[in-house]
């Protein structure tokens, strides 16, 4: 064991001393290995990063939620399709149905506002400033108990209130900052498509992927009212979306209690599939992270490219210095050497070669994940550099082969005579 462990420490100082003596032809052999390695570091903090936060942000809406639509469920990439499109709405009753459920302890309609029965964009006036870019709800009191957001300032509205048709409001952190920048929010009067409303509330401010943005794409950019005025200032508007909350231990049986229900509510065949969407905050991750993997498996497929072009440029210098030394190999193999301590001392060497560019790439890999961090969420998780570096070294492995066996075969007659 001990003279087989000197063995290899022999061959790895060889080799390095040869990697030492040819630096910059080194290099550009293993520039390939250095730029997969590379490759497979950027893409794997950019998609772990972005999955994270994704997960952390859908999580925020509680992992008990489920979320109820006229439409398909899950990440989207177009417009509904026809058929979503001509199915009935989720009403209002509904989501009442829903949370008399013994499985469910809250379930609120949703009624979007932001655009008033002719598609236009419904203005948000105070303080000297105006805009029609603020999201606006129409919502029960019982939104309060969801979960999803949290009260940072005043209250939310009462039954009472919603009953009475009182025109108040509760209002994300975004509208506070761009109304009442300096100024207490809480009983301050914002005209909302010109009717006047005091606003009781400001919601705490919610951390967004990639720092959310500007006008609807950013969630603290929104409005709250009651749902009855919301259903004055957009008479008879039926664009429901139902948040339902399981009781804790129960989400499976409140899914299946939620579907039945809205499938006999709707009329829906035995033989046919739901014209509804259902979604909880893991089915929404799932597709997710399916999305991602595909993107990560082409992307590493991409990087491997370079990994490759690596491997064959050590095969190449490998097979090079394997000429440029025949006569050292005959004289190893004059004075006892055997074939597979040639093939070892070759592949050991193809090895560090391509090990070193896999140490340089995880180097310059980590200072890429950290100008990315600049720009996307990103982190690198333990198994990207054990990857790359590994991958580096099997490369070495794998392409150092036929030059090692071909070193290895060498008569050792010829060899001496080599010039």
């Amino acid at each position: 064991m001990k003279l087989i462990r000197n063995d290899i420490l022999e061959n790895l100082k060889m080799a390095l001393d040869t990697v030492r003596s040819n630096k910059m032809r080194s290099f550009l052999t293993v520039l390939g290995v250095v730029i997969g390695v590379v490759t497979v570091m950027a893409i794997a903090s950019i998609i772990s990063g972005i999955d994270y936060a994704v997960t952390k942000q859908i999580e925020s809406f509680g992992t008990n939620s489920i979320f109820i639509n006229k439409f398909e469920s899950g990440v989207r990439f177009g417009p509904p399709t026809r058929d979503e499109r001509m199915r009935k709405n989720l009403t209002f009753d509904d989501a009442v149905a829903i949370s008399q459920l013994k499985t469910v302890s809250v379930a609120v309609p949703l009624l979007n506002i932001t655009n008033d029965y002719f598609g236009r964009k419904i203005s948000v006036k105070g303080a000297g400033k105006e805009s029609a870019a603020v999201k606006l709800q129409g919502t029960l009191p019982e939104y309060e108990n969801a979960g999803v957001w949290v009260i940072n300032q005043g209250r939310f509205f009462t039954k009472g209130e919603n009953e009475s048709r009182d025109e108040v409001c509760v209002i994300g952190a975004s509208v506070a900052e761009q109304y009442f920048p300096f100024l207490n929010p809480v009983d301050k009067l914002l005209t909302i498509g010109g009717r006047e409303f005091r606003v009781i509330g400001v919601l705490e401010k919610r951390e967004q992927l990639l720092g959310g943005g500007d006008g609807n794409n950013d969630e603290n950019n929104v409005i709250f009212v009651p749902y009855t005025v919301a259903q004055k200032l957009k008479p008879n508007a039926e664009d429901v979306f139902i948040l339902a909350v399981a009781k804790p231990g129960m989400l499976k049986p409140a899914l299946d209690d939620v579907t039945d229900l809205l499938r006999i509510r709707r009329q829906v065949p035995f033989d046919k599939p739901s014209n509804f969407g259902i979604s909880t905050a893991d089915s929404i991750i799932e597709t997710f992270r399916s999305i991602t993997l595909g993107v990560a498996i082409a992307m590493i497929a991409i990087s491997s490219v370079g990994l490759m072009v690596g491997g064959i440029g050590v095969m190449n210098i490998m097979l090079v210095s394997v000429t440029e030394r025949t006569r050292e190999i005959g004289i190893r193999k004059a004075i006892g050497g055997r074939r597979r301590d040639i093939m070892w001392q070759f592949l050991i060497e193809a090895m560090t070669l391509t090990g070193m560019g896999g140490l340089i790439g995880l180097l310059i890999g980590w200072l890429v994940t950290l100008l990315i961090r600049l720009i996307v969420p990103s982190y690198v998780p333990l198994w990207a550099p054990l990857v790359g570096f590994l991958s580096s070294v099997g490369i070495g492995l794998v392409f150092g082969l036929w030059p090692a066996w071909k070193a290895a075969r060498l008569d050792p007659i010829v060899a001496l005579r080599y010039e």
